[in-house]
C-alpha cells in the first residue's frame, strides 16, 4: 500500500514538473479523488483475489473427495464384475446340470410312455383274444371291456352258479376253463377275482351268513377251479369279496339285482418295469 502510494506522489511530482506549470486547487482535488478511487480498487481487487484463492481452495478439497468417490466406485464396480463373473461362471455350471437332468427326465419320460405304450397294447390284444375265446358265452351274461388298462372278463352269477349257491356248474366250467386257456398263455398278466351280489339279504344258505361270505366264497371257487383244475399259476391270483357295495345298477328291480350278482376277472399286466422307471 505504501508502495503505491508513494507511486501516486511521484508520478504527479513528475505531472507537475514535466508540465511547469503550478497544480490548481481543483486539479489537486481530482488527483487525489483519482488516488482514492485507485485505493478503493486496489482493496477491492485484494477482497476479490483472496475470494477467488479461497474458492480455489474449496474446488480443490471437492476435487479431492470427488477423486476418493471415484476411487471408491471403480473398487465397486471391480468387486461387481468379479461377483457378476463368478455368478455368471456359477450359473452356466447350473445350468448345464439342470440341462443334463432335463435330457435324462425326458428320456425317462420316453421310457415310461413306451412301457404304457406296449402295455395298452398287450391290453387290447388280451381282450381281443378273451373276446374271440369266450364269444361263444356273450349271450349267457359274460363281457370283456377295458378300463384303466386292465381286462375285465365279467361273469353274471347265474352262468357260474345256481342260485344261492357257491358251487360252480357244468356252463361255468366251460367258460372258466375257455378262459384259463388264455391266461396260461399270457404269463406277465395278474389275475384277481372279484366276488359282487345284490343287496338282498341271505335266508337259510347254512354256513354262509351273509353277502359278503357268499362274495368271498364265490370268488375262492373260482380261484380254486382255474388252479386246480386249469393249473393256471397261484402266485398270480387274488381271490376278494366285494359284497353288495360296487353295485352296476339299481337293486329296486330284478334285472338290476341280476347284473349286481356277478364274478369279475380283472386282468392287469404287471409293470415291474414300469415302477423300475419311476423309481429312478
Amino acid at each position: 500500500m505504501r508502495k503505491f502510494n508513494f507511486l501516486v506522489a511521484l508520478f504527479l511530482v513528475v505531472a507537475t514538473l514535466s508540465s511547469c506549470v503550478v497544480l490548481s486547487t481543483k486539479k489537486y482535488k481530482s488527483l487525489l479523488a483519482k488516488q482514492d478511487s485507485l485505493n478503493m480498487g486496489w482493496n477491492n481487487s485484494q477482497s476479490q483475489n483472496e475470494s477467488l484463492e479461497q474458492r480455489i481452495k474449496r474446488l480443490q478439497a471437492d476435487t479431492a473427495a470427488l477423486h476418493s468417490q471415484l476411487a471408491a466406485l471403480n473398487q465397486r464396480y471391480t468387486d461387481l464384475d468379479a461377483n457378476y463373473s463368478k455368478l455368471r461362471s456359477n450359473s452356466s455350471s447350473e445350468i448345464n446340470k439342470l440341462s443334463e437332468n432335463l435330457k435324462k427326465r425326458e428320456q425317462r419320460l420316453k421310457e415310461v410312455e413306451e412301457v404304457l405304450r406296449k402295455r395298452d397294447e398287450a391290453t387290447n390284444q388280451l381282450r381281443a383274444k378273451l373276446q374271440q375265446a369266450l364269444l361263444g358265452f356273450t349271450k349267457n351274461g359274460l363281457t370283456v371291456e377295458v378300463k384303466n388298462g386292465k381286462v375285465y372278463v365279467s361273469l353274471t352269477d347265474k352262468l357260474l352258479f345256481p342260485s344261492g349257491s357257491i358251487i360252480i356248474d357244468e356252463r361255468g366250467k366251460q367258460a372258466l376253463t375257455q378262459l384259463a386257456e388264455v391266461l396260461k398263455q399270457q404269463p406277465e398278466i395278474n389275475i384277481a377275482v372279484e366276488g359282487h351280489t345284490d343287496s338282498q339279504r341271505i335266508n337259510n344258505l347254512g354256513q354262509i351268513k351273509d353277502n359278503w361270505d357268499l362274495s368271498v366264497l364265490r370268488a375262492t371257487s373260482v380261484v380254486r377251479f382255474l388252479t386246480e383244475e386249469q393249473k393256471v399259476e397261484s402266485v398270480r391270483m387274488t381271490a376278494t369279496g366285494k359284497g353288495q357295495y360296487q353295485p352296476l345298477a339299481e337293486n329296486t328291480s330284478a334285472e338290476g339285482r341280476s347284473k349286481n350278482r356277478r364274478i369279475e376277472i380283472v386282468l392287469s399286466p404287471k409293470l415291474d418295469e414300469l415302477y423300475d422307471l419311476i423309481k429312478q
